[in-house]
This record gives C-alpha cells, sequence and structure tokens, in this order.
C-alpha cells in the first residue's frame, strides 16, 4: 500500500509513517516510528511535515495525558490533489506564455544514422495537418526501408493526416502511390529533371530535412520564419509540378 502513496507523490518514509499512524489508531511518534521502521529522530520531522500537509494531527489523551498522533481522514489525499489541480490550471497559462515566448528562438536536432532517420520522419507523425513534402522515393525506401514506410503511411491514415507530397519521376519507386484520398495523399511530380535526393516534410513552424543513406542524417528545424521559407517554396515547386495522375508527356 505505501508504494501507491508514494506513486502519489508522498516520500516512502512518509507513506509508510502515515499507514502505521492509520493502522494503529493513536499512537504516540514513538509507536508509529517502531512499526513504520523509521528512527525516533526522523519520525519527529516526518510527523511535523505530515501535519503540516493536513494528513497527521496532534493530540492528547484525556486518559494517560500521552501525546498521540491521529491520521487524518484519506479523503484528504483527494482534497490535497484537487488543490493541486486548480494551482496548475492557474500556473499552467503562466508557464504556456514563457513557452511560447523562449520558444521564438529557433531550435536545430540533429539525428544520425538509420535509427535517427526514423526518428525524424516519425516526429513528423505528430505535426499538424497537412503535411508538405517533397520525398525521394527510393532513399526513403532505402532508409528507414520498406516496413517502415508502410508503417509510417499507415501512421498517417489513423491520424487523418494528410500529406501533399511532390516527388521526382527519376527516384520513384516501383510501389507508384500516387494520390490517393483513403491514405490522406495527394501527390504531384515534380517538372522533369529536377532531382531530390534529400526529404523535406514542412508542418507549423517545423522543417523536417532527412538525407539519402550516403550521407545518412536527419533534421528537424523548429523556427518559424524557416518554416515559412520552406512553405512558400513548396507552394512553388507545387504549383509547377504535375498531379501524379496526369498522363505522361501529354499523352
Amino acid at each position: 500500500m505505501w508504494e501507491q502513496l508514494v506513486q502519489l507523490g508522498i516520500e516512502p518514509k512518509d507513506a509508510r509513517f502515515y499507514l502505521a499512524v492509520l493502522e494503529r489508531g493513536k499512537p504516540t511518534v514513538a509507536e508509529a516510528a517502531e512499526h513504520a521502521g523509521v528512527s525516533r529522530t526522523n519520525a519527529y520531522d516526518i510527523a511535523k511535515r505530515l501535519a503540516h500537509r493536513g494528513l497527521l494531527s496532534f493530540a492528547e489523551t484525556r486518559s494517560s495525558g500521552r501525546h498521540v498522533l491521529l491520521a487524518t481522514d484519506p479523503q484528504r489525499l483527494v482534497d490535497e490533489w484537487r488543490e493541486h489541480g486548480r494551482m496548475l490550471d492557474a500556473v499552467v497559462p503562466q508557464l504556456q506564455a514563457i513557452h511560447d515566448k523562449a520558444g521564438v528562438r529557433p531550435r536545430v536536432r540533429y539525428f544520425e544514422g538509420a535509427d535517427g532517420i526514423r526518428s525524424v520522419l516519425f516526429e513528423t507523425l505528430n505535426w499538424p495537418s497537412p503535411l508538405r513534402g517533397i520525398l525521394s522515393m527510393v532513399d526513403l525506401l532505402n532508409v528507414p526501408g520498406e516496413a517502415a514506410m508502410n508503417e509510417y503511411i499507415e501512421g498517417r491514415r489513423q491520424r487523418g493526416l494528410w500529406l501533399h507530397v511532390i516527388r521526382s519521376r527519376e527516384k520513384e519507386s516501383d510501389f507508384g502511390w500516387p494520390t490517393d484520398p483513403s491514405r490522406f495523399r495527394v501527390a504531384r511530380y515534380a517538372p522533369a529533371g529536377r532531382v531530390f535526393t534529400m526529404t523535406t516534410i514542412v508542418s507549423g513552424g517545423s522543417v523536417a530535412l532527412i538525407s539519402s543513406r550516403q550521407e545518412s542524417f536527419g533534421l528537424i528545424i523548429d523556427s518559424e520564419e524557416f518554416a515559412a521559407l520552406h512553405g512558400n517554396m513548396f507552394d512553388v515547386l507545387w504549383e509547377a509540378s504535375t498531379p501524379s495522375d496526369a498522363p505522361v508527356d501529354g499523352s
């Protein structure tokens, strides 16, 4: 039982002491200390802490005049959590304002190797819809690999996360992955000769960059200005690109 009290934020010794008082009814500090397995010196400090939290109180018995401890109704723990909740409701908006202000500064995160590339790719599943991406499919099927890409596509589908994607025909794969509303994907092909060996994904105030196996790294840049720049460049390229279901060479 005391382990569960620890999970609620009570120190282990304090939890055992509180349970000792509950179980023994009206123990002295020494009796509660012995039952809880703590020293008498520590017991007085523990009793004061618990009394300060409203979980214990000191009393004097009429018959013997002994000073004993009384455990407060355990409902006090629920009341304490409610008080903490009200405090959090008041302070979190202030903390959020500080966080948002600090967030104006750009942040760059570097990820190395195949595991790093996978981490960067899958973090974008938590970004707002739609994602705007320039993808090199051959390179992505190489690293992080076909299984990871299928898992990523399913992750987008489950979240209803749209991807507006531009790809190079020169870097296409046998899978195709055309426009498919059931997969929340709208695809276009870049003009001929525009070959992308890196993948770029833009959403909100963040940009993900994923290299090929040759350099094997990923970057996430959290910056409103950088994301706006890449978003605008994506939009220009999107307008110049061809829908994936359009005839090739006008045929």
